[in-house]
């Protein structure tokens, strides 16, 4: 009891003291910076790529070039909101992978030349982890996960269910075996004309459809690992099929179709969340990514905890799709813990855990 009380103490203590973390984020498309006091959100800015829309989808090298042109102007922002110098920064966090090489080098060359400036740690984030720590961003509005619970990544790049036992030890137990969630939801969406990116606009449109009007296959895949090629390929091909019959085909069944492919997309993921559920004897699940602010996973997440007793932790809108927030809040935990990176570190567009 007397080792717990001075341990609730000290971080108490060391929570009335400043500690400020930069986190920038340069994974894709999207340059962002933030700035925390400890794991509480003082700014958190995003500037968009607008650019990747006429061509449906990120083109690496346009994106590289944004990043430069946006990174200093985001980080200025960021520190003017959040009313935190230069100086009194304790640490810069980045991200240090998985994402598009030339994305992911414009963050890593800037945060180690704005550390090695101002002396001060620098920190390389995995972007992945950093979609379920920001579950652990201060927020009055919502509670904080207990460990271990089943952590489920849902995102344009990644789909991923792992058991997290703390803030930087994740098991991944199931994933894609070839494209990701919202890369199906994207390229569904492309096919019928609809602007990159697809996921949001499908999920709105689908509200006024039937979801039951159209079958799409649902791949029988091993242990909890999904496959969304398969599904995606069967729903081009219907397309196109359909498209021959009656040109106006998408026009008149728009609702319909992304209803309909919704289901089915969100279906593949939430069939192998209640698998890990039932196999680890893990009720508590933590969702995050981009995909996680559909409105079908997040109805069949509530149905669960409602039902069947889950522990379910939807993040904020504001922190599905990736920003810096969740990149400062998991330095914020490695600066608790001194796990700095040094400047010898590179950006891994392959990063795991």
């Amino acid at each position: 009891m007397l080792i717990v009380y001075f341990c609730e103490v000290t971080i108490s203590f060391m929570k009335q003291k400043p500690c400020y973390i930069l986190g920038i984020e340069s994974s894709c498309d999207d340059t962002a910076a933030a700035v925390l006091n400890h794991n509480k959100v003082l700014s958190n800015c995003i500037t968009n790529q607008e650019i990747h829309s006429q061509y449906g989808g990120v083109v690496p090298e346009l994106a590289s070039r944004a990043h430069q042109a946006n990174i200093i102007p985001v980080v200025e922002q960021a520190l003017k909101r959040a009313e935190v110098k230069q100086n009194q920064l304790s640490a810069i966090a980045y991200t240090q992978g998985p994402g598009l090489l030339g994305s992911l080098l414009v963050g890593n060359s800037f945060a180690k030349s704005m550390a090695m400036g101002l002396n001060i740690p620098l920190i390389g984030i995995n972007h992945m982890q950093a979609h379920i720590l920001a579950h652990f961003i201060d927020n009055k509005h919502q509670k904080l996960p207990s460990f271990p619970f089943i952590g489920v990544n849902v995102s344009g790049g990644h789909t991923q269910i792992m058991i997290v036992k703390n803030h930087f030890n994740m098991e991944i137990i199931g994933t894609s075996i070839d494209d990701a969630i919202g890369e199906a939801f994207d390229k569904c969406g492309k096919k019928m004309g609809l602007d990159y990116p697809s996921g949001p606009l499908i999920d709105q449109l689908s509200k006024n459809g039937n979801s039951e009007k159209f079958t799409f296959p649902v791949p029988k895949v091993k242990e909890l690992n999904v496959s969304y090629s398969g599904c995606k390929t069967a729903f081009i091909n219907f397309i196109e099929k359909e498209k021959n019959k009656n040109s106006k085909f998408i026009d008149e069944n728009l609702n319909d179709l992304c209803s309909s492919i919704q289901l089915t997309l969100i279906k593949i993921i939430t069939q192998k969340i209640e698998m890990a559920v039932q196999k680890t004897n893990i009720s508590s699940v933590v969702i995050g990514g981009g995909v996680s602010a559909n409105s079908e996973i997040r109805n069949f997440l509530r149905k669960k905890e409602k039902n069947n007793g889950w522990s379910i932790y939807l993040p904020s809108i504001e922190f599905t799709t990736d920003n810096a927030a969740m990149v400062g809040v998991a330095g914020y935990y490695k600066f608790l813990n001194k796990k700095f990176s040094d400047l010898s570190s590179v950006a891994n567009p392959r990063m795991s855990f």
